[in-house]
């Protein structure tokens, strides 16, 4: 078997270095970890105004055409550089359900906008009370002649407090089954009612809390079917679930691998030498090159034309708990200066293990909770009953 990407994919590899050497410095980087925000306007607008948002879409919509593997090969250079992609990544969720369920109108309005980097894009799905269980949500929307009316409050909504707009799950009807009465919105974040409060998390980025109070809001932003809000958020988590080959698992491999070659003990030995430091390091590459594999798969399902959902699913869980199981690992593995953060005196690998440390347990939560993840493949991969039954 042949499990590189191919030619095509390779040039547009070279394409995306040469764009990061020009577009993406050191202080983007650093000022992003010190925020929390991974997030930069104008590296986001860069990226919009080579076309790259889109860069898989049918030139109709402005895309380049592209296959999906260019597209895994953009988003592998774009994590081991380290740059700032949250406003992308949401974006592109957002467009590609956008173009899949809006209105032609809709589509007109939006897409040129988002597709260009002129605006970018939060989700509003869970609430403080709901989490993974996100059809239990309490936010309403009641419509008023030609206008939506919201109340409620979001948790982890990222990136609310720099975007234009949140993709909103509310609820509109209360006479139906749970997962039938709800409608996704495509909210203005500065629209009126509207509070956004900071919560920053363990890994060291920042989400929000965000409050609406009689948020009103014209039918025009709606996306959808009225109560058929589920069916459009089912579309979106099966691109957010989507995988990326090379990560930050790989980039930190590689930086605790340089580390280990470098350092010496008080004996003189290279830390590298030391067969429990190999067999640590050898067992995160390989876990790497498993979720590499599992990405690169959802990769070749969407380029034969398929939505890669329990794909997806795949890759996400293994990816989240491998990287969470291999950071605690390295930490073990540096000992007591594992701990030591980026940026303090004496950090090793310049304090990079200690941040995948903290970040790995976000992994296991965004985009669906691990046990989500193992849920959906049981259900829909393997055929086993819904879970609690």
């Amino acid at each position: 078997m042949d499990f590189r990407l191919g030619p095509k994919s390779d040039a547009f590899r070279a394409e995306v270095r040469a764009f990061l050497d020009e577009h993406l410095d050191e202080e983007t980087i650093e000022r992003a970890h010190q925020t929390g925000t991974m997030h930069s306007r104008e590296f986001h607008r860069a990226i919009g105004r080579q076309g790259w948002l889109a860069a898989t879409w049918p030139a109709e919509y402005g895309g380049q055409e592209r296959d999906p593997f260019e597209m895994t090969a953009l988003r592998d250079e774009l994590r081991l550089a380290g740059a700032p992609t949250d406003g992308m990544g949401l974006s592109v969720i957002v467009c590609q359900t956008i173009r899949r369920v809006a209105t032609e109108e809709q589509k007109a309005d939006f897409l040129p906008r988002a597709l260009a980097g002129e605006i970018c894009m939060s989700l509003g799905y869970s609430e403080p009370d709901s989490g993974s269980d996100v059809a239990s949500i309490k936010t309403t929307a009641t419509r008023d002649g030609d206008e939506w009316v919201i109340n409620g409050q979001k948790m982890f909504t990222t990136l609310a407090h720099v975007a234009d707009y949140v993709f909103l799950l509310a609820r509109t009807n209360h006479d139906v089954p749970k997962h039938k009465g709800l409608t996704m919105f495509l909210v203005p974040l500065d629209s009126p009612g509207i509070e956004i409060h900071p919560v920053h998390t363990v890994g060291g980025e920042r989400t929000n809390a965000t409050f609406y109070t009689d948020v009103r809001v014209s039918d025009h932003f709606r996306i959808g079917d009225v109560d058929r809000g589920w069916d459009v958020m089912t579309v979106a988590l099966t691109f957010e679930r989507g995988g990326f080959g090379l990560s930050e698992a790989d980039r930190v491999w590689e930086q605790a691998v340089a580390w280990a070659k470098e350092t010496r003990r008080p004996d003189g030995s290279r830390v590298i030498d030391d067969p429990f430091v190999r067999e640590r390091l050898a067992t995160m590459r390989t876990n790497n090159e498993v979720a590499r594999l599992l990405a690169y798969r959802t990769s070749f399902v969407a380029a034969t034309g398929g939505l890669p959902g329990v794909e997806g699913s795949m890759h996400k869980l293994f990816y989240a708990e491998s990287m969470t199981s291999d950071a605690a690992e390295l930490v073990d593995m540096l000992g007591a200066e594992g701990v030591v953060q980026r940026g303090e005196d004496g950090a090793p690998v310049d304090g990079w293990v200690e941040h995948l440390f903290r970040h790995a347990a976000v992994t296991t939560i965004y985009g669906g909770t691990s046990e989500m993840q193992r849920s959906i493949i049981a259900e829909r991969g393997l055929g086993l009953p819904r879970s609690g039954r």
